[in-house]
């Protein structure tokens, strides 16, 4: 008989946890490590801070020279590019040149910078500026002080990732979970999808409704995760990358895709975009579906999607 085991570990600045099914407790633990170890060298690759880093070198040339990167750098930069252009910019990963002094959430920040000084800190802002070329697996920033980072994609990234190493190891059904963003395989022991949550905004420790998936993936992003609080209200940590200004209108978006990267990438520009753009977006897009909470509860669906009690 199979059971499903579990461990945690943070990495990457994040709670990850994997679940597996098998028998035996003991190859459990062993597959478990292995893809804890595997996080740990995607950790070294999305990397903005090690000298070594192809993103720590494309970021250092800024404005200087292209800068040749190894292909699997090369291609989720690419991939990044193609959900920026779906997106009409509201996903972009040049976020990375915006002052810390604008936005730091970490901290008790209690006031909304001016907008004339946000949009002036925004500017270096603007995909359109990173430069590929396939042939030499080169990566131009074409402005100085242009930075990039792929935290909007990364978590989604290492889950899709590890879900593969797992499954080339002969694990058959499991869920590799990163703070929230996650991807599944197989079954549970009774033969039954896996049962995911989808988090209350309101409360979210608290599910509203429950999706029932096998070989997906689920990505929530809410305003609950890090916020401010300015004269009694709050304000998400979502910058909208062409005003500098945090969004507003929307609670919480979820993505549900076969493809955890994918689902990852997608929840902060569908939020930037706002319920009826982002909706019409997701409805555009095979295989991809989506939940939006707004800032009055308000649950929306996309087109071919249906929760048994969606109510927030």
């Amino acid at each position: 008989m199979s059971f499903i085991w579990k461990k945690s570990a943070r990495l990457m600045g994040n709670q990850f946890e994997i679940s597996l099914v098998t028998m035996e407790e003991e190859i459990a633990k062993e597959w478990i490590q292995q893809g804890f170890n595997h996080i740990k060298e995607i950790e070294y690759f999305l990397t903005t801070y090690s000298d070594t880093s192809d993103l720590y070198r494309i970021n250092a040339a800024a404005g200087i020279e292209p800068v040749e990167v190894q292909k699997e750098t090369f291609d989720i930069i690419e991939r990044s590019l193609q959900i920026s252009a779906l997106t009409q910019g509201a996903f972009d990963i040049s976020y990375g040149s915006v002052d810390k002094r604008l936005w730091n959430f970490d901290t008790h920040q209690n006031q909304l910078p001016d907008p004339d000084t946000a949009k002036k800190m925004v500017r270096l802002i603007n995909y359109r500026n990173i430069l590929l070329d396939k042939t030499a697996k080169t990566v131009m920033l074409k402005e100085k002080g242009m930075r990039i980072g792929l935290g909007g994609i990364g978590k989604g990234y290492a889950a899709e990732k590890t879900r593969q190493y797992l499954k080339s190891l002969g694990v058959t059904a499991g869920i590799v979970n990163a703070s929230g963003d996650l991807t599944t395989w197989g079954n549970q022991p009774n033969g039954k999808p896996w049962t995911i949550g989808i988090a209350n905004p309101n409360h979210a420790a608290s599910p509203f409704s429950y999706l029932e998936v096998s070989d997906m993936a689920v990505a929530t992003s809410g305003n609950y995760e890090k916020f401010i609080m300015v004269d009694g209200k709050k304000y998400s940590h979502t910058i909208n990358p062409k005003t500098g200004l945090p969004i507003q209108g929307i609670k919480s978006v979820t993505i549900i895709t076969p493809n955890a990267e994918l689902a990852d990438a997608l929840t902060t520009p569908i939020a930037i975009m706002g319920i009826e753009a982002g909706l019409f977006l997701i409805n555009q897009l095979n295989g991809v579906e989506a939940i939006l909470i707004d800032d009055y509860d308000r649950v929306y669906l996309s087109n071919r999607i249906e929760l048994t009690n969606p109510a927030a």
